[in-house]
């Protein structure tokens, strides 16, 4: 969200809030993305606030809804409120319970452990919800697109493009059986809390194969995750890094240190496999720096 947006969106929250009648007297950021993540105190709730013209909060607040019903691992809307979504000022604004932050730092296991039992419980949903191959689609569209993407050069524009229809190709033509899915399971998207592990930001929720979920993991805990086919998580992985390499490239694209990502996604693609998590990746971009 632009700087001089944050501003009205915690004003938004805050007056939310009080007219629902909890005490809010100060406002923490605490991400600041496609959309504001916010602590309101002294009530402690959690307000997820998004421009009405990219929002898709009533998706998720009626997903989390059904995976309480599956005692799922996912953060929970604050029972405080009306479980519904606020429009205020051009904002969608939708109340969460706030968790605080356990430590030590999660083990792999656990994290595993609470992905599985995440895809148990929304293969009982019924919910309608994207294909995975449209998520494709909206990246190859932006390296069609040379305006959205003027810094991608015809030779990396060539290669995502390609990357981008083979592996989908390839993937669909498995066959795997397909489910609901997170569709960004990273672990910027699951907290450690002191009741366990919880999934939060389903709006890239999408149906397919388990593993294009698993491609965002860290490679330790796919180790952990009972039933795995190898030979797809390896396709999904390459999809899924011709995929971020397409958003770090955006001209609009607003996350920290981009562009450096994005030229390291370019090497890492043109290195060929076997395919890295995005989590190795960082790990070798900080150890360039």
């Amino acid at each position: 969200m632009q700087t001089t947006e944050v501003q009205r969106a915690v004003t938004a929250a805050s007056s939310t809030v009080r007219a629902l009648g909890l005490q809010v007297d100060d406002a923490v950021v605490l991400q600041n993305s496609n959309k504001l993540a916010l602590r309101l105190l002294p009530c402690d709730a959690f307000a997820s606030v998004a421009p009405m013209a990219q929002q898709i909060a009533q998706f998720e607040v009626e997903l989390a809804g059904r995976l309480a019903e599956t005692n799922s691992p996912a953060a929970a809307l604050d029972p405080r409120v009306p479980q519904h979504v606020f429009e205020r000022d051009g904002f969608a604004i939708s109340f969460w319970t706030y968790y605080a932050p356990a430590t030590p730092d999660l083990a792999a296991a656990d994290y595993a452990n609470a992905l599985h039992r995440l895809h148990a419980g929304m293969r009982t949903i019924e919910i309608t919800a994207p294909h995975f191959t449209d998520r494709v689609a909206e990246a190859e569209q932006l390296v069609a697109i040379r305006e959205r993407t003027p810094d991608l050069t015809d030779a990396n524009r060539e290669l995502l493009s390609g990357m981008l229809e083979s592996f989908r190709r390839l993937i669909v033509g498995r066959g795997a059986t397909e489910q609901l899915l997170h569709g960004e399971p990273h672990p910027g998207n699951l907290l450690n809390t002191k009741i366990g592990p919880l999934f939060i930001d389903f709006e890239t929720c999408c149906r397919g194969p388990t593993e294009f979920d698993l491609a965002h993991v860290p490679e330790e805990v796919t180790a952990h995750y009972p039933g795995i086919d190898r030979a797809m998580l390896n396709d999904c992985r390459a999809l899924v890094l011709a995929m971020v390499a397409a958003w770090r490239w955006d001209a609009g694209d607003q996350f920290p240190n981009g562009r450096q990502w994005a030229e390291h996604f370019i090497w890492a693609l043109r290195k060929g496999p076997p395919w890295p998590s995005l989590q190795a990746l960082a790990r070798e971009l900080e150890g360039r720096r």
